[in-house]
């Protein structure tokens, strides 16, 4: 049986006045399936991320999530339907403990699901939140960090609460903006152990932008190559990254070999 397309973007483009940040870019992503986009500072990488996630409206082309165009949709219904995302500056609430944090992540989801928009949980729903959380603080490795606050922490391990906070929302598709910033290479490798068993155990989708290649291989099975808005491979990880165009012109000798 052919796995669940998450997402499908389809002739992407993304203009800013007269600037052209995105044009052409096709791809997708399946379920259980971890996806890379990588290429150089300004290659459009975190413009697509925003226009797959709502933050910016396409000046043409789709895009689709599970099977339902939301190219006009916002965030939110986007969120409803299943995606969620991190960003390349983290998001965190300092002055809230660590499972407060990580509770947002499926808080919000049931909030905006709410045909009324009740701030107000049932006992059901309360009772989901403290399971979610619970399980998603063990899959990142930072049960004992629980009660802590989240601003007392280093950005390694900050960078695991806001990866516990998209597991507990439960989204099918995960999109990660450039999440191993600020990690050591110790940090990097357990960040995508973790991720590569969500992805293998949940059969969710993964979208990466990620600059740490070392990460990308170990994570992603298929990579897109940006550059000037543009893609200019994609294809297996190995294959792509081990093209000489590629390493030589985009991504660097040092970093691929």
């Amino acid at each position: 049986m052919t796995p669940t397309r998450c997402l499908q973007v389809d002739d992407l483009e993304v203009r800013f006045g007269g600037l052209t940040a995105v044009s052409s870019v096709t791809l997708e992503v399946r379920a259980g399936q971890a996806v890379g986009l990588v290429g150089p500072n300004g290659a459009g990488k975190t413009t697509t991320f925003n226009a797959c996630s709502g933050l910016v409206r396409p000046s043409r082309g789709s895009i689709a999530l599970f099977g339902t165009d939301v190219t006009d949709d916002s965030p939110a219904e986007r969120a409803r339907l299943g995606l969620g995302r991190t960003f390349q500056r983290m998001e965190l609430y300092d002055r809230l403990t660590v499972r407060q944090n990580v509770a947002m992540g499926l808080e919000a989801r049931l909030t905006g699901a709410r045909r009324l928009g009740s701030l107000f949980a049932t006992r059901a729903e309360r009772a989901r939140v403290a399971e979610a959380t619970e399980r998603s603080l063990e899959q990142s490795g930072i049960s004992h960090l629980a009660d802590r606050r989240a601003g007392v922490l280093p950005s390694g391990l900050r960078r695991l609460v806001e990866l516990a906070r998209a597991l507990a929302g439960g989204y099918e598709l995960l999109l990660l903006d450039e999440p191993s910033s600020g990690l050591d290479p110790g940090e990097t490798a357990e960040f995508g152990s973790i991720l590569s068993t969500v992805v293998a155990d949940e059969g969710r989708g993964l979208l990466l932008v990620e600059h740490d290649m070392a990460l990308v291989r170990s994570v992603c099975d298929y990579t897109y190559v940006l550059d000037f808005g543009k893609l200019i491979a994609q294809g297996p990880t190995a294959e792509v990254l081990a093209s000489a165009t590629v390493r030589a012109a985009y991504l660097g000798e040092e970093e691929v070999a």
